[in-house]
């Protein structure tokens, strides 16, 4: 069983049937007890989507069930959803421990009872001991963990993110994203996760769905939207990938310039599009075979190289992790593909 379902579900802002869709007839599911992020750019429909499930808008046509009921007619109150805002939403007025006890108490919990579920939720997010601190006395992880702990107290379902990191600076945001990871897995939660941030959709998931223009361009594992994207938009969106025009053969094959690679699923044979990621590029000293280059430009950003190499295809970026011999501006090299990182995202036009 799904922990949330979309069953052909759509939604416009206005009741006049001409207003554009935000969300055109989308299905998916998240089964219980899993992490699914819902990627794409701004406008793309993902918070419309994240919205819908936490019964704060309607949708103008489908379905929507929770745990296996039809929550479509239900409003928020009813549906047994909690949400973490972006903001935190956290009361300036209240102490750490009022916040966190505030649904508890809103939902007819007497006030010790509610006050000792939330000082157990403040120690699973690791916040035991600052139940009297004010917000404003606290980091904006530790709001982060505030923030969390007052939505688990209420035992919902369905745990919803919405781009719940975007407030926190580099270090933080990978620090906080492993938290949640971990306590979703642990308490075997069911999260709907909304971000922009692909690195962050990588490091979270067990599924991603990427929205384009209120569409579902895909979804998959992590691993199978980063390897196998298939399509430009895809490709582009789920980290730094370039394009190309190849051409495949009878056999499968795929010429790339002078490379050539195996066709990574049945394709006719014609022009194609090959996404390469940065780090696909293997760089090599001249050779006769390979795909000759020259370096346009290098820069050192700490863990790797980054270079612009001027090639029979274009300038091609590529990222090397060999920091300790960088190359020289104007140095020949040749180029190679690994065996990760390429993929045919699309038939070629004719020419």
């Amino acid at each position: 069983m799904y922990g949330i379902e979309f069953r052909n579900v759509s939604k416009r802002y206005g009741s006049d049937d001409t207003a554009p869709l935000v969300v055109k007839d989308i299905s998916f599911g998240v089964p219980k007890g899993t992490l699914t992020t819902i990627l794409g750019p701004s406008g793309c429909g993902k918070t419309t989507t994240l919205r819908m499930i936490a019964g704060l808008e309607s949708p103008s046509a489908g379905r929507i069930l929770i745990n296996g009921e039809d929550v479509t007619a239900l409003g928020a109150a009813q549906r047994n959803v909690s949400l973490v805002f972006q903001s935190y939403a956290l009361f300036p007025h209240m102490s750490v421990i009022e916040n966190v006890s505030y649904g508890l108490r809103m939902s007819g919990q007497r006030g010790p009872q509610a006050r000792e579920k939330a000082a157990q939720m403040l120690a699973t997010v690791g916040l035991h001991g600052l139940d009297e601190r004010m917000p404003s006395e606290l980091s904006g992880g530790q709001q982060q963990r505030v923030a969390l702990a007052r939505a688990l107290a209420l035992e919902p379902a369905v745990l919803l993110f919405d781009e719940p990191l975007s407030n926190l600076d580099a270090r933080l945001r990978r620090s906080m994203r492993e938290e949640i990871r971990a306590l979703q897995q642990r308490l075997a939660l069911t999260v709907a996760y909304v971000t922009h941030d692909q690195s962050e959709a990588l490091a979270v998931s067990d599924h991603i769905i990427v929205m384009d223009q209120g569409v579902i361009a895909q979804r998959g594992t992590p691993h199978e939207l980063y390897e196998s994207p298939n399509s430009e938009f895809v490709a582009g969106f789920m980290g730094e990938a370039m394009l190309f025009d190849g051409m495949c053969d009878a056999q499968g094959r795929v010429s790339l310039g002078a490379l050539s690679i195996p066709a990574q699923q049945d394709i006719e044979p014609g022009p194609v599009k090959i996404a390469v990621r940065p780090e696909a590029w293997l760089i090599r000293p001249v050779a006769s075979s390979g795909l000759a280059a020259r370096v346009v430009k290098q820069t050192y950003v700490g863990s790797v190289m980054e270079y612009t190499l001027g090639s029979p295809l274009g300038d091609i970026f590529v990222v090397s992790p060999d920091v300790k011999q960088p190359l020289s501006p104007g140095a020949p090299v040749s180029l190679y593909l690994a065996d990760h990182g390429v993929s045919i995202v699309a038939r070629g036009q004719q020419g």
